[in-house]
């Protein structure tokens, strides 16, 4: 039987969700419209322009994915592939390492913490448990 959510929760993971959501749709349609500081951007990484697209529809496939519930988790683990992408490409060009390279380390904590707030199964495949007492330590341990 699925454990009720609370509505607290609920809003904090559609908030933390929806700020992944919306950065990804935005960056996503960014490469489709192509504006000039996009193409340099991606040039200045180390890609060609014809890669734009394709970059843009690999984070839009994903964020659309996660956006749906009954594919959140799919979609969740498709953005962390892409913001693998992006953790590497940033890493071989030395760039700034808290503002560059662990952005996507900080948008893949919000999106999975999100899908965990409000998702029982996420919740068991990451469990956090409470730290035992010293005595049932103790217990535990005889």
């Amino acid at each position: 039987m699925a454990k009720s959510v609370s509505k607290g929760r609920l809003l904090t993971s559609w908030v933390m969700s929806g700020l992944v959501i919306l950065f990804m749709l935005f960056d996503s349609i960014m490469k489709f419209v192509k504006p000039v500081q996009v193409v340099e951007g991606t040039l200045s990484l180390g890609f060609e322009e014809h890669h734009i697209f394709i970059i843009g529809l690999l984070g839009l496939l994903s964020v659309i994915l996660y956006l749906v519930p009954r594919t959140s988790l799919l979609g969740a683990v498709l953005l962390t592939g892409y913001y693998g992408g992006v953790i590497a490409t940033h890493l071989r060009l030395d760039a700034p390492l808290f503002s560059h390279t662990l952005f996507p380390v900080y948008l893949a904590v919000i999106a999975w913490g999100g899908l965990w707030l409000r998702d029982e199964t996420v919740r068991s495949l990451f469990p956090f448990r409470k730290q035992l007492s010293a005595d049932k330590k103790i217990q535990s341990h005889i």
